[in-house]
């Protein structure tokens, strides 16, 4: 077996709960609860039940349950109607259904360039608030 034929999984099951940042160097799949960033350099699927204070990052990103952190998808972000995101995106494409809820700046990216701009500028968005809150 080739590396090209090896997956690797990640999976927080119902009733989970985590605390801590998560890497995974595959397909990351969640429906538990997540305290701590998830860095995948795959898929990641967050389940309808998955309640996370998270940032996330992936290839492509589809959200059904709530996410209250910021979304970095590579190459698109899926919003299905039971999610709620309270945080901003920035993706190269997007969908959302009906009845999602986004309270945040949504970033749709058309070249390389304008994607390291905007990852930058969410990067340095973020250690300002981190900054903020630990020195106040």
């Amino acid at each position: 077996m080739g590396s090209k034929d090896f997956s690797l999984n990640t999976i927080i099951g119902p009733g989970a709960w985590v605390r801590g940042d998560i890497e995974s160097a595959g397909f990351t799949r969640i429906d538990g609860s997540v305290q701590g960033d998830v860095h995948a350099q795959g898929r990641v699927v967050i389940g309808e039940q998955a309640r996370m204070k998270s940032n996330v990052s992936g290839t492509a990103i589809t959200i059904g349950g709530i996410v209250y952190g910021n979304i970095h998808a590579s190459e698109r972000v899926i919003i299905l109607s039971t999610a709620l995101i309270l945080g901003d995106i920035v993706t190269w494409r997007i969908q959302a259904d009906d009845g999602c809820l986004i309270h945040g700046k949504v970033v749709v990216c058309q070249s390389a360039e304008q994607w390291d701009r905007a990852i930058a500028v969410e990067r340095e968005a973020q250690r300002n608030l981190l900054l903020e809150q630990k020195y106040g």
